[in-house]
């Protein structure tokens, strides 16, 4: 994963992209949301180097949950995005390569720009493997990345 000059290789790839086959794997109702992931070799901890197990990675499970999430955030204006702020995760248990991994986010709460959510994650078998809790904040895209230029 690192090179040589002790810089991390980062893929471009959007593997959260809602492509057509994936919108077959998206349930929505109101306020609530369904996603399906398989859990592949560049998901694991010793892939992202948080682990040196070949079991899906907690940052991919949290990326995972807070994808989900995120598409639910579905009122945005024009030039707005959301971003995330918080989340808290609990990771329960390990998932394998090839796994089916079945996440669903709900909207808790929501105030203005902020929403909340409830996040849990199950694999094919129907057991929790991971919950949180997440905010996310509906901003304005151009003054976001605006300030980082401060």
């Amino acid at each position: 994963m690192g090179a040589a000059n002790g810089k991390v290789a980062v893929s471009t790839e959007n593997r959260f992209e809602i492509s057509r086959v994936a919108k077959k794997n998206l349930n929505m109702q109101e306020g609530k949301i369904t996603k399906e992931f398989i859990v592949t070799e560049a998901d694991t901890a010793a892939k992202l180097g948080s682990g040196t197990l070949a079991v899906l990675a907690t940052p991919m499970l949290v990326a995972f949950m807070e994808n989900t999430a995120m598409q639910l955030v579905a009122d945005l204006g024009e030039g707005e995005s959301s971003v995330g702020t918080m989340i808290n995760v609990q990771h329960l248990k390990a998932s394998a390569v090839g796994e089916n991994i079945r996440c669903t986010a709900e909207i808790t709460n929501r105030e203005g720009r902020k929403y909340n959510f409830g996040i849990e994650a199950v694999d094919s078998s129907g057991e929790v493997i991971g919950k949180a809790t997440h905010e996310r904040f509906v901003v304005n895209v151009e003054r976001f990345m605006g300030k980082l230029n401060k």
